[in-house]
């Protein structure tokens, strides 16, 4: 548990398998408690995703800068699904 930090209980789903995996690391006191591991894995996602930004943006600031106004749209065009019977526009940004 977090000490000093406010909590919330919540209900969450994951699949049987990840619980008795979960459970299995619990009882080998690799974690103290089910609520402690989701916390820890909760945080490291965080960060894994505050760290893969950092990385993202100093790429961009490395390469040109942010992304224009444009470049988005075309990524967005580029990453969209495609609509059936049609294929991805070809041009470049």
């Amino acid at each position: 548990m977090v000490h000093g930090m406010a909590t919330t209980k919540i209900t969450i789903t994951v699949p049987d398998r990840q619980l008795a995996e979960i459970r299995k690391r619990v009882a080998a006191q690799e974690s103290a408690s089910v609520s402690g591991f989701i916390q820890q894995a909760v945080q490291k996602s965080l960060e894994n995703a505050a760290e893969f930004r950092a990385m993202v943006d100093q790429a961009l600031m490395e390469t040109g800068g942010p992304l224009t106004s444009k470049e988005r749209a075309w990524a967005r065009r580029m990453l969209s699904p495609r609509k059936k019977g049609g294929a991805r526009p070809r041009n470049a940004a």
